[in-house]
């Protein structure tokens, strides 16, 4: 899913990919950033809780971004591929500031609202100049690559990951959440070594990657963002190894980023606080 083509004169908007977990009540530093981002007191945020089983979800994230803040926030509780159709929901998306998708099945989202007008409207939003983030599912599903499930472990192995298309704002980056407190560094090696492209982004919980429209990732929270860097990858044994077997990847550049560090997805250059 191609990323939308940003208009002449314009800039893209914000995408925030939040690790999951992240502090709700007592010091919600990441959620109140992206609120600020999306316009503070003029902010018009919709919420995609589709990720989500749970019917309070929704509703949670409206009253803590209305809290935080925002002037308008309203869930989207898309349940079904024919609520993709509902005029009033969409007309929602259309005029809103920050979009943000909830926690959950990253799987739902991509089987729910895949190919319909929602996810077109989205990208073509934020292409546009919207603020577009998520937490945990909802960050796994912003790009382009997105990772559907697979096994913890450190080493990468051979079928340790499957892959399914995401949302598509951007194809630089693939993302992996809860990272360091799910051991989850092999399933995104696993992932990067099928094609050595995107950058791997591993955000831990209560931790998030302000990316800005100059494609500069600022680190926020609790933990890091471990940036995982194959642009010089030489050697890549995943199309000779069988299933469960051990990969050889050489020469990756890895950097862990915590509060204020940032990394340019341009440049590939990594800097400190």
């Amino acid at each position: 899913m191609s990323p939308s083509l940003v208009p002449v004169g314009n800039e893209r908007g914000w995408i925030v990919p939040v690790g999951g977990a992240e502090e709700k009540i007592s010091d919600p530093a990441i959620l109140q950033r992206f609120v600020d981002i999306s316009g503070e007191s003029n902010a018009r945020i919709a919420i995609i809780p589709t990720a989500s089983q749970l019917e309070d979800t929704g509703p949670l994230y409206e009253e803590i971004f209305k809290d935080l803040g925002a002037g308008f926030a309203q869930a989207l509780p898309y349940v079904e591929r024919g609520d993709a159709d509902r005029d009033d929901w969409h007309n929602v998306l259309e005029t809103a500031s920050g979009i943000f998708f909830t926690g959950g099945n990253q799987l739902r989202i991509s089987t729910i609202l895949g190919g319909t007008r929602v996810a077109q409207t989205i990208r073509r939003q934020n292409a546009n100049g919207i603020t577009v983030g998520g937490t945990s599912a909802g960050a796994a599903i912003l790009p382009e690559h997105m990772i559907a499930y697979g096994t913890t472990g450190e080493t990468p192995q051979a079928g340790m990951v499957s892959l399914a298309p995401g949302l598509g704002l951007t194809n630089r980056f693939v993302i992996d959440q809860h990272f360091r407190e799910r051991d989850r560094l092999g399933r995104l090696l696993t992932a990067l070594s099928y094609n050595p492209f995107a950058v791997g982004l591993g955000i831990d919980e209560n931790t998030a990657a302000f990316i800005s429209p100059d494609n500069v990732i600022h680190v926020e929270g609790a933990g890091a963002v471990t940036i995982v860097d194959v642009a010089d990858v030489e050697h890549s044994s995943v199309a000779s190894a069988d299933e469960g077997e051990s990969l050889c990847i050489t020469n990756i550049k890895l950097h862990v980023l915590p509060q204020n560090a940032t990394f340019d997805l341009t440049t590939r250059e990594a800097k400190p606080a």
